[in-house]
């Protein structure tokens, strides 16, 4: 067989294709003059004094035909307003009161729709519904992450739903109508992290050690305001701390969390870039069903993006209403495309990793935050894959060993799908690989915003099917199906 031709009999693509709906907006706060991605000077006071000189019948009028517009799609726009007029309150100074209409329409003025997927949508991930709920014999529901692209080239983790019948038939979930962010729920931050953090970033010194001689193992917000005061407090006798208390509030910036109210729908709630090492973007979610304790949790490993430079960030939740971000630290946690196994191995968590930013590697973790320097599995070696390897998504425990699939990039950056299989005692001893890859695109996949490429984040097992969503050409989402039982047999027979 020629190597850049898919293997055949394995995979089976289902007629569904998830299209990027430039109708699904946020209403998000838009500040005059800031608007493009050149730092630019803010013209909010002007804005605000033209909009103070207005009539309050002109006020009503203005505010009425505004809503007439855009309320109907969202579920509450008159508080969206509200809460974007509270951020930009303290421009009318001091004393200034004014009605509810003008506090409503100046909101209105610093408000923007964005279409978060409106350049793209691509890169899934499937995990297994944390409700099953309704199910009949035989059928699983699941949940589908998806990389959003908006305006700016801005990336945000969006959400599907759907059931897998007892034959592997998919059926979709309507989208969510209204989308929602959250809300910020305040964290207790991991000294153990901040330190390795702040080492890997060359900072361990006396002002470092009082840091961690004040905070406790686990530290909240206001403690840890308490004690960069102290340090500022000493900054005379101990020499220069500006940088290390700079980095240290942009770390705390960078761990949070996020609530989703229970009666908003999985598929209207957004993950959208909080912290400012993703002021540019959330990448390639890959999300794991946990099942090494009593109950069942997920992670997701997903690329933060700050527009200079990317780092794996870690996300955890056990049910998809609370999620918790966190940053990761050590050797193997410092490139793109990180997935955790869906179970500890001999007692650590463990994460394939592309350390080196072109092949496959399995690293280990005490806390799932710390990450070992990686043992490489998997080199390039076929034609198909020469320029660089990556996985496609946590790998999949059969009887015979862990499936990965794995993705490849050729000639003229075509990007395919491939499968190997890894001891399930020690992952990083390579059991078996196809030679070929698994999928390619074919003539109606390979044109769109990035051409010729298949991707996955993860697929999930049903019985003896991998249901394997992937993006084509950074543009749609499609599923295909393979026989597990048949894969598995052509893996171990060669």
């Amino acid at each position: 067989m020629v190597a850049s031709r898919a293997a055949t009999g394995l995979l089976t693509r289902t007629e569904h294709r998830i299209k990027p709906d430039p109708s699904r907006t946020l209403a998000r706060l838009f500040v005059p003059g800031q608007e493009t991605l050149i730092q630019g000077e803010s013209r909010a006071t002007p804005v605000i004094d033209r909009i103070l000189d207005l009539t309050e019948q002109d006020v009503e009028q203005t505010l009425a035909r505004t809503m007439a517009r855009f309320s109907d799609g969202y579920r509450d726009l008159p508080r969206t307003l509200e809460d974007n007029f509270r951020l930009v309150a303290h421009r009318l100074g001091a004393g200034r009161e004014i009605g509810r209409a003008r506090q409503q329409l100046i909101g209105a003025y610093f408000t923007q729709e964005y279409a978060l997927e409106a350049a793209a949508l691509f890169n899934p991930s499937m995990v297994k519904h944390p409700d099953q709920s309704g199910c009949q014999p035989g059928e699983v529901r699941f949940v589908m992450s998806l990389r959003a692209v908006g305006e700016g080239h801005l990336s945000s983790i969006e959400f599907r739903t759907g059931i897998i019948d007892a034959d592997a038939a998919i059926r979709l979930d309507p989208a969510g109508r209204f989308l929602d962010t959250g809300r910020a729920r305040p964290v207790r931050y991991d000294r153990h992290l901040f330190q390795n953090k702040l080492t890997g970033y060359g900072q361990h010194d006396e002002n470092t050690r009082l840091l961690w001689n004040i905070l406790p193992p686990r530290f909240t917000a206001a403690e840890l305001q308490t004690a960069l005061i102290e340090l500022s407090s000493q900054q005379r006798t101990r020499g220069d701390s500006t940088a290390l208390v700079d980095r240290v509030r942009w770390m705390a910036a960078s761990n949070y969390a996020v609530e989703f109210d229970a009666d908003h729908a999985l598929a209207e709630r957004v993950l959208w870039p909080t912290a400012p090492d993703e002021s540019h973007g959330m990448e390639d979610a890959r999300f794991v069903r946990f099942t090494d304790g009593a109950e069942a949790t997920y992670y997701a490993t997903y690329t933060a993006f700050d527009g200079s430079q990317v780092a794996p960030h870690l996300l955890e939740t056990p049910d998809f209403r609370t999620f918790t971000i966190s940053q990761l630290s050590g050797p193997s946690a410092s490139n793109k495309g990180m997935a955790l196994f869906p179970r500890r191995i001999a007692g650590r968590y463990a994460a394939l990793s592309r350390w080196d930013r072109e092949s496959n590697g399995v690293a280990y973790s005490d806390d799932a935050h710390d990450w070992s320097r990686a043992r490489t599995v998997q080199s390039p070696a076929q034609p198909w894959e020469l320029i660089q390897l990556g996985n496609c998504g946590s790998p999949i425990e059969t009887p015979v060993g862990w499936l990965v699939f794995t993705h490849g990039v050729g000639p003229m950056r075509e990007y395919a799908i491939g499968v190997v299989l890894l001891d399930l005692a020690e992952p990083e001893r390579l059991i078996a690989a196809l030679p070929e890859p698994l999928l390619v695109a074919d003539s109606s996949e390979r044109e769109g915003y990035v051409p010729n490429v298949v991707y996955s984040c993860g697929a999930m097992r049903h019985g003896d099917a991998v249901v394997l969503p992937y993006g084509c050409s950074d543009s749609s989402v499609r599923i295909a199906t393979i026989d597990l039982p048949l894969l598995l047999q052509r893996l171990t027979s060669r």
